[in-house]
């Protein structure tokens, strides 16, 4: 199951199965989304519970899959919505995520794992691969020697190893805190460096539309960009 409450400006959003190290079904898929979606908060921090962040697809429900690509489509629409979403989404990694785990993190903005994390694309070791976006985001986030090593091996990286190969941008024993320190910055400052970051047209449309966003901030700001000149 997926819970969600909003505490001080952070959505947090839990995947809650812990007897199944958080392993998902299509329904927890659709929760997921709908959680990411409804968020009004600017920054949702997503977590697991207990000791695992996400084993990833629940291998019971795959192993009698009537229509595998629909269950891989599910899962893509979530990893999109998470990218997408006008919050800011920041993963906190602890303990173990796999498969299709490792790819709901990596739709998300921000990477934030504990020395404890752990991270592996173990599909290959039985005939299958992160069919969840993963083939997509994971060598736009990693170099893709790196990419192929970690998805082609099957091997576990630790939380050093993870923050090396760029998988992660932070190990830290608290995860939520940097959720935090990101909310409290201006809620239109952060959905616009997302929208700019993630923006994937050409060169110079994506130029145009970075200088249209600092213009309206600009304006909307100019009271606390004017006190900063006389502090």
């Amino acid at each position: 199951m997926i819970r969600t409450r909003d505490d001080d400006g952070v959505r947090v959003v839990t995947i809650d199965r812990p007897a199944r190290r958080n392993a998902l079904r299509p329904e927890d898929l659709t929760a997921l989304r709908t959680a990411v979606d409804d968020a009004d908060a600017p920054v949702t921090y997503l977590r697991g519970a207990g000791e695992a962040f996400c084993a990833g697809a629940d291998l019971d429900v795959v192993a009698d899959l009537d229509d595998p690509a629909s269950f891989a489509s599910a899962g893509q629409r979530t990893a999109a919505a998470i990218a997408d979403a006008e919050t800011v989404v920041v993963c906190g990694i602890d303990g173990a995520a796999r498969g299709g785990g490792v790819e709901l993190a990596l739709a998300a903005d921000l990477r934030v794992a504990t020395p404890a994390a752990t991270f592996a694309e173990p599909g290959v070791e039985f005939g299958l691969f992160g069919a969840w976006g993963g083939t997509v985001r994971l060598p736009r986030v990693m170099r893709e020697g790196d990419a192929l090593d970690f998805a082609l091996s099957g091997r576990v990286l630790d939380a050093d190893e993870a923050l090396r190969t760029g998988l992660v941008s932070r190990v830290v024993d608290d995860p939520r805190s940097v959720a935090d320190a990101i909310a409290s910055g201006k809620p239109d400052a952060l959905r616009a460096i997302k929208r700019r970051v993630r923006d994937r047209r050409d060169d110079e449309t994506q130029e145009r539309a970075e200088a249209t966003a600092f213009a309206e901030l600009v304006r909307s700001h100019a009271d606390d960009i004017a006190a900063t000149r006389r502090e």
